[in-house]
């Protein structure tokens, strides 16, 4: 049997108890009491009816996967595989080439997506602004921050964020991960860094810097080291990253316009970790001296239970000099969007010293 014939449908049909012979109806052919019909060909579809297939492949060609297009859609995974079943048969051809480890377009696909993708953007960022014009702000912004930034600061300022938009919802994911806010559907992340992305739109939210901090009982028992060299005789909990653990160092020179002085110095401890929390609490525990993001070491510097070492040398090239909120770019940002961003700004501006 041809593909066409496995594809065709059967719907009732007029048959003559009289006569069994097979009666033409609307193009098909009559066989008992049903009516074999061809499939319609691409000509024949009204193409409305298309639209939401064709939103589902280009979010597939976004996200990379079945199961992400699903999350990003609010379907269900069968769902979406249904309508690009019937996107392929409406156009009688494959438009995504499966296999067990990833989800890849043809050729025919891609070219879809590339000619109907902007297309979507737009007609959401237009649907969008049609309802912020009006009313409350209101709608959902998926949030991505980094574990101890989102769960020390980020988190903390929302509260006062729905109070004043109660209509707004956030989906907050902390992860020190750099996520993709195409590929993963995020409206907005929050990013620890020197050189923000400049194929985003990058909104500085406050300056950040490492310090190198001890906790007073540590540094009465051990002494406070004088200068960088002297650190390979204390001992040190550095963050958790591939080969060996070295932190790099800054001073200024003494004469105008001269370079820095730099120095690059291995260290080691009984801990690393990959969270800038779990090496505060070992600081704050005396087992060390820890390099820490100012937004970490801040409260406890307040407090007094951690005291910075080595404040004339700026530690550097290890975590980022500024926060930013980072979010895709648009012709017509969303209003919620604008508003968040607005609110982590003002309440950041001071940074965190």
């Amino acid at each position: 049997m041809s593909t066409n014939q496995d594809l065709r449908k059967i719907v009732p049909a007029r048959h003559d108890a009289k006569d069994s012979t097979p009666v033409r109806q609307g193009g098909g052919t009559t066989l008992g009491r049903f009516c074999v019909s061809p499939t319609p060909t691409p000509s024949d579809l009204r193409q409305d009816v298309l639209w939401g297939q064709l939103h589902a492949l280009t979010v597939i060609a976004q996200v990379g996967s079945f199961t992400k297009a699903a999350q990003r859609l609010g379907l269900s995974k069968a769902a979406v595989s249904q309508r690009i079943a019937e996107l392929e048969r409406a156009m009688g051809q494959n438009l995504i080439a499966r296999t067990t480890r990833s989800v890849r377009l043809s050729e025919a696909g891609q070219h879809l997506v590339d000619d109907t993708e902007a297309s979507f953007a737009q007609i959401t960022a237009s649907l969008a602004a049609a309802r912020d014009a009006v009313g409350q702000p209101r709608g959902l912004l998926r949030v991505t921050a980094p574990v101890a930034l989102g769960r020390q600061h980020v988190a903390p300022l929302l509260t006062a964020f729905f109070r004043q938009y109660p209509e707004i919802r956030i989906e907050l994911d902390l992860s020190d991960r750099l996520v993709s806010l195409t590929q993963e559907g995020f409206d907005l992340a929050i990013r620890h860094t020197s050189a923000p992305p400049d194929t985003h739109v990058a909104v500085k939210l406050c300056s950040s810097r490492a310090m190198l901090v001890a906790s007073p009982a540590y540094v009465l028992a051990q002494g406070r080291p004088a200068h960088p060299d002297e650190l390979a005789r204390h001992a040190c909990l550095p963050y958790l990253r591939p080969g060996p653990a070295f932190w790099l160092f800054e001073r200024s020179g003494g004469v105008p316009g001269s370079e820095p002085e730099r120095l690059r110095v291995p260290v080691q401890g009984p801990l690393r970790a990959g969270n800038s929390e779990i090496l505060r609490d070992a600081a704050l525990a005396g087992l060390g001296l820890a390099l820490l993001p100012d937004f970490t070491a801040a409260p406890a510097l307040a407090q007094g239970s951690l005291v910075e070492v080595l404040a004339e040398w700026r530690p550097v090239d290890f975590f980022g000099d500024a926060i930013y909120a980072v979010h895709r770019w648009s012709s017509s940002t969303p209003r919620p969007l604008r508003l968040l961003v607005a609110h982590l700004q003002s309440c950041l501006a001071q940074g965190f010293a």
